[in-house]
């Protein structure tokens, strides 16, 4: 439910016409009154695609350009590649104009902005729990944000308060529940139930792929439980490449403690340690089902 009107907007302009920006985009222009959008890109088939769905109404490969006179900038493209974005538009942008973005890592992101905003107070760091393994505009639909969580991670005493419940309206407008939180502890938690999940399928898909050998293909009888578990090894290396790098010390920390429990495995079934495997297997049952029970129905 939208708690305020959003505030109109003259000129949006979104840097990366993917799945988070175009749905952002379709999103919001069904509760908020938005004069023109333009999308910034490389690639200009996908940024054609986005003109012809109505994601918007104009497309430029000059991020430069497309800001010069922009009142809100928001960024959906690799986390690694926003301190070339910012770097690219500081100078011209609008003293006054809302920077804000949907990057995975908050900490690398807010850093960047540090560095190459001159009016870092605009800039509201954002992080829609939203996604699918499809990428490009053609993958984008205005319900992805429906009742999902979009994290804020303002600076204390620096983040205007005006532009960031601004934003968290903006994101009221797309469907979202918003909540504001602190980057680090953003970058922590993420780093344990999106980035690491992501390593590690990946790294089972990996693993079955080089075990290939004789006459069978192992792939040939893998079912739901194999599809289900490694669909997210479907999404973009660039993307989750950069998302790794960036939040590097949070999910390093992550992958030791998954080490340390599948360790935990591999010593129980060298010792041929029933009991044990059994107790491990019981506790992770019963936090899933406690998670699913407590926090999984608000997105039935």
């Amino acid at each position: 439910m939208i708690k305020n009107t959003p505030r109109p907007i003259n000129h949006l302009v979104i840097i990366g016409v993917g799945l988070i920006g175009g749905s952002f985009s379709l999103a919001i222009q069904r509760n908020t009154q938005i004069e023109r959008i333009t999308g910034v890109g490389r690639n200009q088939k996908n940024l054609e695609c986005a003109r012809k769905r109505g994601i918007i109404q104009y497309c430029s490969q000059d991020a430069r350009k497309a800001v010069c006179d922009a009142d809100v900038v928001f960024i959906a493209a690799p986390v690694a590649s926003y301190a070339d974005i910012l770097a690219q538009i500081s100078d011209v942008l609008p003293a006054s104009a809302i920077v804000t973005d949907a990057g995975s890592t908050k900490q690398s992101v807010i850093n960047d902005a540090h560095k190459q905003l001159k009016n870092i107070e605009y800039f509201v760091p954002a992080h829609p729990l939203a996604g699918t393994e499809q990428s490009g505009a053609g993958a984008a639909f205005a319900d992805l944000f429906e009742d999902r969580w979009c994290i804020l991670t303002p600076e204390e005493n620096i983040t205007d308060p005006v532009a960031c419940q601004t934003v968290s309206d903006w994101w009221r407008a797309c469907g979202a529940n918003v909540m504001a939180m602190h980057p680090s502890e953003h970058d922590d938690l993420l780093a344990a139930v999106s980035h690491l999940p992501h390593l590690a399928a990946y790294a089972v898909v990996n693993t079955v792929s080089k075990l290939k050998k004789g006459t069978h293909d192992p792939f040939q009888f893998a079912a739901g439980g194999f599809r289900d578990f490694t669909r997210i090894a479907s999404s973009s290396p660039t993307m989750w490449r950069d998302i790794a790098l960036c939040n590097r010390d949070a999910l390093l920390h992550k992958l030791d403690a998954l080490k340390k429990e599948l360790d935990t495995m591999h010593q129980a079934l060298k010792e041929r340690d029933g009991d044990s495997l059994l107790v491990q297997f019981e506790a992770a049952r019963l936090a899933r089902e406690t998670w699913l029970k407590a926090y999984q129905s608000e997105h039935n």
